[in-house]
Formats: C-alpha cells, sequence, structure tokens
C-alpha cells in the first residue's frame, strides 16, 4: 500500500543522522510516547469506574450490557489486530511502513477518547450506541493503530543492537513514569477526589488527558526514524518459502510445554485483569473511603515497591535453582501475601486492616518478581524446544497468540466485573447537597460550612434514617457555598466481592499456574537441544556450501560493522556541524575519539570482570559438586551414578522422539 502524500517533503522525520541522536531518544522515544501511554493507562484503570459511578449504567439490559459489550468489542479487538499488522506489513513509504499510522493514531485517539466521555444525558438506547461505537472507536481502531506501530519503532529504528537498546530504555522509562508514577500515585490522590462522580469535571479531566495525545504523538512522529526498512534488503533466499500462520500455530499447539504456557497466559491474564478493575473499588469501599486521597495511593505504592529492585534479585536466583522452580516459590509467596490481604480484609478494621493489607500487598508483589521477569525468558526456552522438535523457529507466532489472548481476556474479565457488580446489588455513588434545611434537620448549622467544622460523625444517624444504611462518604464545598456528601451503600456481599477479586482469585490462580508449572520441563535438556539446532544451523550451511561462522561471532562481527559505519557517518555529520558553526574539526574529533576510547575502555574491562565473575561461578560449582561427591559413602555414590545413568537413558529416549517428531513436522511443512 503506497501513498503518495507520504513522499511530500513535509512529512519527513527531523532525524537526519544515520545514528540514533539524543533529540531522537528524549523527544521520539521518552516524551512522545508519554501522551498515549498516560491515556490508555488512566482508561484502563477508571474508565469503568465512569461507566458505573458516573453514568449509571451498570443496570442497561437487566445488567447485562456492561457484561456482554466489553466481551464482543475485544473480539472486533482481535480481529483488528491482525488486520493492523497485515496492513504495517503491506505499508511502503518514504516515512517508513510503521511511522504513518502514528499520523492517523493520534488525532483519532484524542476524538475518540473525548467521545468516551461525551455520553448524552439521553435514553438508553442513545447511550448504548455511543458507548459502543465509542468503546471500539478507541480500541478496536485508535489505539490498535497506535500501539502496534509505536511497538515496532524500536525495532525498526536501526540495527545497531547497541543504539537499539538504548531506544528501548527510554520506552520503558515512559511507560513506568506514566503507569508507576502518574496513574498510581497523582490520580488516585489529586485527581479522583476532585472529580469525584461529576461528569462535567471527568468530561474535562480526561479531554485534557486527550489533547496531550495530539502533540506528543506528533513528537513521535517527527523524532524517530525507520532505519531498518529505509536500508532494508532482500534477505530471502532464491526458492525459500515462508512457512504459513496456520502450519505454524498447528506446530505450536502440537506441542504440550507451549498449551501449559498459553493456559497459564490465559489464567494469570484474568486474574491480574480482574485484580486490576475492583483496585479502584476495593480501595473506596473496603479498606478506605471513597476517593479519600490516600489509601489507592498507598496500596499502589507500597505493593509496586519490590518491582523497582526485583530485576538484581530474582536472576541470580533463577540461575541458581532454575527458572521454574524460583517462579513456582513466588507464585506460592503470592499464595501467602494473598491470603494475609484476605483475612486483613475480612476480619479486621481501621489502622491495623490498612498495615495488614499492606504487608500483604508487600509480600505479594516480591512473589510476582518471578512471573515479572524470568517466565518469558522460561517462554522463550519452550520455543527452543519446539525448533528442536520441529525444525522451525515459531516465536513470531506464539507472541501473536500471547497478544491475541492478552485482548480478548481483558474484555472478558471486564464483562465478568460488571455481571458480579450487577448480580450483587452494586449501588453507585449519590451526591447529597447539604442545604440549610437538611443541616438544620440534622442538628447542624449554615455557619459550620463557612468555618469547616462539619462532622460526619454528626450526619450519620440522620443519614441513615433518610437516605438508608450508610457505609462512607465524603464532604466537598460547592461553588453555592453549600456542601455536598457522597454517601455508599454497599451491602456485605458487594465488599466481599471486590475482596475476593483484588486478593482472592490471585490467590487461587497463583497456585492452578504453580501446579501447572511443574509440567514444565525444558530447563533439564535445553542445552543438549540448543546444540542440537547448531548442528542442524551448521548443517544446512555446509549444504548449502556457505562458510560456517558461530552465530555469536556473526552477531559480534556484525557489530563491530555497524559500529563502523556509525562511526563514518558521525565522521561525516560533524565535520558538516564543524562548517556551520566556525569550529576545528580536528579538535572536536579528538574529543569524540577520546570519549569512545574511554567507553571502550570501560566496556572490556566491564566485560572482562564478567567473563572472571562466570568463570570463577564455574569453577565454584565444579567444587561443590567435586566435594558433594567425595562426602558420598559407597551406597550414596551408586545411587547417583544409578541417578545419572537414568538421565542419559530418559534423554536418549527423548532425542529418539525429538527426531522422529522433526522428521514428521518437515514432511508436514513440505506439503
Amino acid at each position: 500500500m503506497k501513498s503518495k502524500l507520504m513522499e511530500k517533503s513535509f512529512f519527513n522525520s527531523k532525524v537526519k543522522s544515520k545514528n540514533v541522536t539524543g533529540k531522537e531518544k528524549w523527544l521520539g522515544y521518552l516524551i512522545g510516547p508519554c501522551g498515549a501511554l498516560l491515556l490508555n493507562a488512566v482508561l484502563a484503570t477508571y474508565l469503568n469506574v465512569f461507566y458505573t459511578d458516573v453514568l449509571k449504567v451498570k443496570g442497561l439490559w437487566g445488567g447485562l450490557f456492561l457484561v456482554i459489550f466489553p466481551i464482543a468489542s475485544k473480539i472486533i479487538d482481535a480481529i483488528t489486530n491482525v488486520l493492523m499488522g497485515i496492513l504495517i506489513n503491506k505499508t511502503k513509504t518514504k516515512q517508513g511502513k510503521a511511522r504513518p499510522w502514528l499520523l492517523l493514531a493520534g488525532p483519532l485517539m484524542v476524538i475518540s477518547a473525548i467521545l468516551l466521555f461525551l455520553v448524552p444525558n439521553a435514553n438508553d438506547t442513545v447511550k448504548v450506541i455511543w458507548i459502543l461505537v465509542s468503546y471500539n472507536l478507541y480500541y478496536s481502531f485508535a489505539f490498535t493503530i497506535y500501539n502496534m506501530s509505536h511497538n515496532l519503532m524500536v525495532p525498526l529504528s536501526t540495527k545497531n543492537i547497541t543504539q537499539r537498546g538504548g531506544l528501548s530504555v527510554f520506552n520503558q522509562i515512559a511507560s513506568i513514569m506514566m503507569s508507576g508514577i502518574l496513574v498510581a500515585l497523582v490520580f488516585p490522590m489529586v485527581i479522583m477526589p476532585t472529580v469525584g462522580a461529576d461528569p462535567q469535571k471527568w468530561i474535562i479531566v480526561m479531554s485534557i488527558l486527550s489533547i496531550i495525545v495530539l502533540p506528543t504523538t506528533l513528537l513521535e512522529y517527527f523524532f524517530t526514524k525507520e532505519r531498518v526498512t529505509e536500508e532494508q534488503e532482500l534477505t530471502k533466499k532464491e526458492g525459500e518459502k515462508e512457512i504459513p500462520f496456520i502450519k505454524q500455530l498447528k506446530l505450536i499447539f502440537t506441542d504440550k510445554y507451549m498449551i501449559v504456557f498459553f493456559a497459564y497466559f490465559l489464567i494469570s491474564t484474568i486474574a491480574a485483569n480482574l485484580k486490576n478493575m475492583s483496585l479502584v473499588y476495593y480501595c473506596n469501599y473496603v479498606l478506605g473511603s471513597y476517593n479519600d486521597g490516600i489509601t489507592q495511593t498507598l496500596v499502589s505504592v507500597v505493593g509496586g515497591l519490590p518491582m523497582g529492585i526485583g530485576i538484581f534479585l530474582v536472576w541470580p536466583l533463577a540461575k541458581k535453582f532454575g527458572k521454574k522452580n524460583v517462579t513456582v516459590v513466588g507464585l506460592l509467596l503470592m499464595v501467602v501475601g494473598g491470603v494475609i490481604c484476605w483475612i486483613a480484609s475480612s476480619t479486621m478494621t481501621g489502622t491495623l486492616q490498612m498495615v495488614m493489607v499492606l504487608i500483604g500487598q508487600f509480600i505479594k508483589n516480591t512473589g510476582s518478581l518471578p512471573s515479572a521477569y524470568i517466565l518469558m525468558a522460561l517462554f522463550a526456552d519452550s520455543i527452543d524446544h519446539v525448533e528442536w522438535k520441529t525444525g522451525v523457529r515459531v516465536d513470531s507466532a506464539a507472541m501473536s497468540v500471547f497478544n491475541i489472548i492478552a485482548v480478548v481476556v481483558f474484555g472478558l474479565a471486564m464483562g465478568l466485573f460488571n455481571g458480579g457488580l450487577s448480580l450483587l446489588g452494586y449501588v453507585e455513588p449519590e451526591e447529597i447537597a447539604l442545604t440549610g434545611d437538611l443541616l438544620r434537620g440534622a442538628g447542624g448549622h449554615l455557619d459550620e460550612i463557612a468555618n469547616g467544622q462539619l462532622w460526619l460523625n454528626r450526619l450519620t444517624e440522620f443519614f441513615r434514617g433518610e437516605f438508608g444504611p450508610l457505609m462512607n462518604g465524603n464532604v466537598s464545598v460547592n461553588s453555592d457555598g453549600t456542601m455536598a456528601f457522597v454517601a455508599k451503600f454497599q451491602n456485605e456481599g458487594i465488599n466481599n466481592f471486590f475482596t475476593i477479586l483484588f486478593v482472592g482469585v490471585e490467590s487461587i490462580t497463583c497456585v492452578v499456574c504453580a501446579v501447572l508449572l511443574g509440567v514444565i520441563g525444558v530447563e533439564k535438556t535445553l542445552h543438549k537441544k540448543q546444540i542440537i539446532i547448531r548442528e542442524r544451523q551448521k548443517a544446512a550451511c555446509l549444504a548449502r556450501n556457505e562458510e560456517w561462522i558461530e552465530p555469536e561471532v556473526r552477531q559480534q562481527m556484525e557489530q563491530e560493522k555497524q559500529d563502523d559505519e556509525a562511526e563514518k557517518d558521525f565522521e561525516i555529520e560533524l565535520k558538516a556541524k564543524c562548517e556551520k558553526n566556525n569550529l576545528n574539526f580536528e579538535e572536536e574529533w579528538n574529543k569524540h575519539l577520546e570519549k569512545v576510547n574511554l567507553n571502550k575502555k570501560k566496556h572490556e574491562e566491564q566485560m572482562q570482570k564478567l567473563e572472571e565473575k562466570e568463570r570463577l561461578y564455574e569453577e565454584k560449582m565444579q567444587a561443590k559438586e567435586k566435594a558433594r561427591i567425595e562426602r558420598m559413602t559407597k551406597e550414596q555414590y551408586a545411587k547417583y551414578q544409578e541417578k545419572l545413568a537414568r538421565e542419559e537413558e530418559n534423554w536418549n529416549k527423548e532425542r529418539a522422539w525429538g527426531e522422529i517428531q522433526c522428521k514428521k513436522s518437515q514432511e508436514y511443512l513440505a506439503r
């Protein structure tokens, strides 16, 4: 798909260098994505709150509307994800294949996000149509277009592995800043207590957030560059055929490890979505009071503390005890933390409840570290296993299945959550204006409003008689000098529902996931399988009369070549810069070389330290194993030898089975 419009110079990237620049990092990959990432993070947390507490559409279609529509919409979303991937691959413009779609995504996200909150105060049919159209316009089209093109920008930015890694870090920082700081801290502490359940305030806040998306997305467009697309050469060998996606799927779903992983991901993603959706409700009704500005902030911050330092802890443990074992222990630790939160939520009140829930959250998130940081590495091991068994690399197809599960499960979780709200009788918050007559009826006085001395406990009994059982509420001063009281009337069943979803479901699914991981035994023989994969690659290379170079050596050679090309490009650009600004080229070039040599020396020292550390670790493990064997009695040593013999026998059987499976797979692919 070509576009003459995109050939115009106006749409050219502001990045001219063949190397990644500072402006590109800061403007294109850090600030640029912030608007869209912030908007989507806020919607993921608060859109359902808007539907239930502000629009009060929970009861539409007898309570079924908020159950059915998100599930149906996510099926549409899954389809558009596939179609968008095809469209991007077929897009051929001067500006690349993914970048041009950012120009469409920016304004489309602004318009569709604002429409999400501009639901007219009309009859139910109009509301239903508006919600359906605006929701799908945003999620199935606008955000899908943005998300897929945005996710491709780092891999398409450059072939230089080092520079690409730097861009990935900046991208991750943008994501963490938006979801981890603004959404987890600023929104529950500042924004939500202000907007409350007022639809006009919601429209203003969300419109501002939506409008920010346009300039930031334009920054991302103009300060990124698809160097890989621009420089891409045909790499497909003559006569080589691409393996159809359907055939790759069949290979994936005939492997037990892959099936287990997809089941694990399905179950854990449902639990995570239900927990995230119930977070606001749990903090508002079970743990604190409605938008009190502190409860949700504490839960998010204290619960999230382990994630920051987790990456430095889990990998050494995984290296020593195995990725699967560490992940299983982490899942069981999540169960312990969840049980603490469950008990505290059900049996405690006040400060003690809050303290115990925060302790439970800290333990739970500590246990989630292996799932967050090393589970995908174990999944990659399983992909290697499939390659050994079939002779085909299926990582792209496997990740496509993961993405489809993630998209569909979000809608399923939202439907289940809203179904529970309807069945259990969730009551939306009501604003009760505290007028002079109402205050006098409650034994208060108007001058107490001006002096800010209106106490909730003084009004509690009065409101119970006038409006029903009062759970808790917030007081705010209106512009006319009166006060508004947000009262919530939730029954015990709905509060238990929030508790179960926030801590209970995840605890149960963690047990199930730990059992599922018990089936994964890929780590035991992975090294041997990787050797076989390498032997096949070498044999195929020699069969084509090509020189065989070890992949690690080839990668190093390619990196050195890329670095040399980058230096040549930088030299040309530096000369032009010096001529333009009347600078001495020799001096500037020598400064650059000093900096490069210093960085190179530091890198070499780091690599030497790392190699030495790995060598010492290997020697330590060998010495430890030798000492363990020397301490064995004759009977223990005999059993040890029997164990090694069994393992070797099992491997020989598995290897023979794998060769048969690989031959069958190749015959299937050749049809």
